[in-house]
């Protein structure tokens, strides 16, 4: 995934963390020498499993030890309560070297002092992984000229958050052949519907998906949440809620409820939409590229005939690269073991050797190489360390189940994207945090079962449209705007 510069935008503010920001303590920020004291403490999102701990213990670790001097310990947070307890755990300055969070999210983790400039360790322990990991994604990870973060899946990933993934199976079966509308869309749920009532309809409202069809402009998100979109004709920033795109999102989704192929869940348990889908009696969930090859083996243990694919409402239209392929890695100032932190990851990318133990473990354990594809022993299995949050283009392999159109696809899914306006800018909410935390109040409690469908966004608007004045809408676009505005004058756009 490729990426841009972030020059001096917030170079005020960074130097600002530099000198407020650093707690209790990091011997990087405070210029003292860091100790690797040979253990690395990963902040992990998901369960424990005795595979997992296994590989950990009796293979991984004696493997960094010999080659880096290090070990590394895994703290598990289940997905429901991780990024919850992240902020619990950090802020508490408990001694986590290394965690993962969304790229978009870089921004609020600086502010939070969340994570500690990395350019120096980089620098020192991080050679071989620039190799695979070009300046331009790098750059990404940047605010206000300082790296904060390594943004750590560098693939093809221009329309992110724009495709839906769907049961090609029941496509097929009801006797369709492609979705390129929100209409063809409504189509294939009410015949899937028709032909398996028994089944449970769309996993995910997938309205930013919808958004992408229903937009005149491309709409970037580009603050804090999802109260603010950037139009990448207007130049300006916007409040999503009051788009005339908002109301045709909002009112599909109201005509899904009505129509009985939405259910109530799916605004209740928003964020349960990925666990849904897998569950096999789902028909689509808003998708990624590459998604329906990740979790196939999942829904495939509860659907052993299904097949998935994705698709890309208004193929036609340009796509956007919007930002540095979506997850960032992270050392915080509590970390104990920075240098161990940046030497783990820096080993991971040193070879293709190393990129394939961390995902899968020795070779001819779980899988063998039958050429340039993976051929897994054990169908099911879904790797080690999760292949989405460490992808790499040099490295990325197949397995054999996956279609060599969709590697020809993927291969060329970022020929001709344009990258966007906004893609390194990072929000500094300094200004405006109460106004922020108000307005993603508003968000979930009030727009958010708008946009799903479940309240009339008729009956809704004035009522929402009054609160988010009062919680200082206004105040929080001039900020955001202004912001924008210093970016792109030192950027020279």
């Amino acid at each position: 995934m490729k990426k841009r510069l972030m020059k001096a935008m917030a170079t005020l503010l960074a130097a600002t963390l530099m000198l407020t920001g650093c707690g209790g303590g990091s011997k990087v920020a405070s210029g003292k020498t860091p100790e690797d004291n040979g253990k690395v403490r990963i902040l992990y999102p998901g369960e424990e499993t005795d595979a997992m701990a296994n590989f950990i213990k009796n293979e991984l670790n004696p493997k960094l030890k010999e080659e880096i001097g290090e070990e590394v310990e895994i703290v598990y947070k289940g997905w429901d309560q991780y990024w919850e307890q992240k902020d619990i755990m950090l802020a508490a300055g408990e001694g986590i070297d290394l965690y993962w969070d969304g790229l978009v999210d870089i921004g609020i983790m600086v502010n939070k002092k969340q994570c500690q400039p990395l350019d120096k360790l980089i620098e020192e322990y991080g050679q071989d992984m620039k190799k695979v990991l070009p300046d331009s994604q790098l750059s990404g990870g940047k605010v206000g000229g300082i790296q904060y973060g390594i943004p750590s899946a560098y693939a093809p990933s221009s329309a992110m958050f724009q495709l839906v993934c769907v049961r090609q199976d029941l496509m097929d079966e009801v006797g369709m052949t492609d979705i390129k509308t929100a209409e063809d869309l409504a189509e294939y749920a009410e015949k899937v519907k028709e032909a398996h009532p028994e089944l449970s309809g769309p996993a995910d409202i997938i309205y930013k998906p919808l958004t992408r069809y229903f937009q005149d402009e491309q709409l970037t998100w580009c603050s804090a949440g999802d109260t603010v979109v950037y139009g990448e004709d207007s130049k300006k920033a916007m409040n999503f809620f009051e788009t005339e795109t908002f109301k045709k999102v909002a009112d599909f989704n109201r005509s899904m409820y009505e129509k009985g192929i939405y259910r109530d869940e799916l605004t209740t348990n928003y964020n349960e939409r990925d666990s849904r889908m897998q569950q096999g009696t789902y028909i689509w969930v808003e998708g990624s590229l590459g998604k329906e090859n990740e979790i196939i083996s999942a829904v495939r243990a509860n659907a052993p005939e299904a097949t998935l694919k994705s698709y890309l409402l208004k193929p036609d239209e340009p796509k956007y690269l919007i930002s540095c392929g979506g997850e960032v890695l992270c050392v915080p100032y509590s970390a104990n073991n920075p240098i161990g932190a940046i030497k783990f990851v820096n080993w991971i990318y040193t070879s293709q050797d190393n990129y394939m133990f961390a995902l899968y473990g020795p070779e001819g354990e779980n899988y063998t190489m039958n050429g340039d594809r993976i051929e897994l022993k054990d169908p099911a299995f879904e790797g080690y360390f999760y292949e989405w949050m460490f992808r790499n283009v040099n490295y990325q392999k197949f397995t054999s189940d996956v279609p060599e159109e969709f590697i020809e696809s993927y291969q060329k899914w970022d020929d001709g994207a344009i990258p966007s306006d906004v893609m390194a800018f990072y929000f500094d909410n300094t200004n405006v945090k109460n106004e922020q935390t108000a307005l993603g109040e508003i968000w979930n409690k009030e727009i958010q079962p708008v946009i799903c469908g479940y309240v009339s966004y008729d009956e809704a608007h004035d009522k929402i449209a009054q609160e988010l004045k009062d919680a200082g809408m206004d105040k929080y676009l001039a900020e955001v705007q202004k912001q924008l505005d210093e970016y792109f004058k030192t950027e020279g756009k």
